[in-house]
């Protein structure tokens, strides 16, 4: 059981864990953010032997979420990560761009203390939603890790850094690439399966306010047959800041893109190439590489690096 002066401070932010339909048999048809922080809590009897806290910060499909919303959180963690009290930090989320909000807290944060994101692929009216599990297996690794931004979905836990969304529809969506998920559930226990994430030094942009319209414009395009350079040009006299691009294999572009580019470089724009592959780095080539980061990350990555 949990150490009752440890609390656990759970963070709603909706997306489909939060999600009601119409109809018990339907799982796409649904809405997404209605339930609150509360009502998910309640759903998950066994975390009433938590000490638990909860905050409401948002309640938002996460195929919308923006960067208020982003730098919101970002404070609203930093702030419950400081007090003495609070031993972790766990987040519901919506499965679409869960990766990229794990990203950008592990990269804003690096936290001394657990930040674990959980989210569902069923909505919580489903007749067998994942999103109570999922939360009590989140709870139970905040408890139980030591640092860094984790996430949990269908038993397994997976670093920040790695952690990919492969299947549209499957319950079990996530995956790490390049080694595999960091640890499993096992009824209330966590187990490594490797050595824990090593903490990379946080950016310390949590305590900075940035403007809505401040952030700056970076895009993701894509390398396919028949690439050319129009898109970039036409973002280039649109002011465009920062552009990835998800090149094919070890992130190779046609002729006509690679022009493009190095003219939008040529220009101020910043650069980063990454790849359409599901795994593997980005090694050599004229433009910069984005390493092993996925495009979406490589983008999150671009866009800090700006602020900063």
């Amino acid at each position: 059981m949990q150490n009752k002066a440890e609390r656990i401070v759970i963070l709603g932010t909706g997306g489909t864990i939060a999600g009601k339909a119409a109809d018990a048999a339907d799982n796409v048809g649904y809405v997404a953010g209605q339930v609150s922080i509360e009502q998910l809590v309640a759903a998950a009897p066994p975390l009433a032997a938590y000490e638990l806290e909860t905050e409401q910060v948002a309640q938002l499909d996460s195929k919308d979420m923006d960067f208020a919303t982003w730098q919101r959180l970002a404070q609203i963690v930093d702030r419950h990560l400081a007090r003495p009290e609070v031993a972790a930090v766990v987040i519901t989320h919506g499965t679409d761009t869960l990766e990229e909000s794990a990203f950008f807290l592990q990269r804003v944060l690096a936290p001394g203390k657990p930040v674990v994101f959980t989210a569902a692929m069923r909505p919580s009216t489903a007749l067998a939603p994942d999103g109570p599990q999922n939360l009590l297996d989140a709870v139970v690794v905040a408890s139980q890790a030591k640092s860094g931004v984790l996430a949990v979905m269908s038993g397994k836990v997976h670093g920040a850094d790695r952690l990919r969304k492969v299947h549209s529809y499957a319950v079990e969506a996530f995956a790490s690439v390049e080694g595999g998920p960091l640890g499993v559930v096992e009824e209330g226990r966590l187990r490594w399966l490797g050595a824990p994430p090593v903490q990379a030094q946080a950016l310390g942009l949590a305590r900075i306010e940035i403007d809505a319209d401040a952030w700056p414009w970076v895009e993701v395009i894509q390398n396919h047959a028949g690439a050319d350079g129009r898109v970039v040009d036409a973002m280039l006299s649109q002011g465009v800041q920062g552009i990835v691009v998800a090149g094919t294999g070890n992130g190779t572009l046609s002729e006509r893109l690679t022009a493009a580019l190095m003219r939008a470089q040529a220009q101020g724009v910043r650069v980063l190439r990454s790849t359409r592959c599901d795994a593997g780095p980005v090694i050599g080539g004229a433009l910069p590489s984005a390493g092993a980061l996925s495009p979406v990350k490589a983008r999150v990555e671009l866009l800090l690096q700006l602020l900063a």
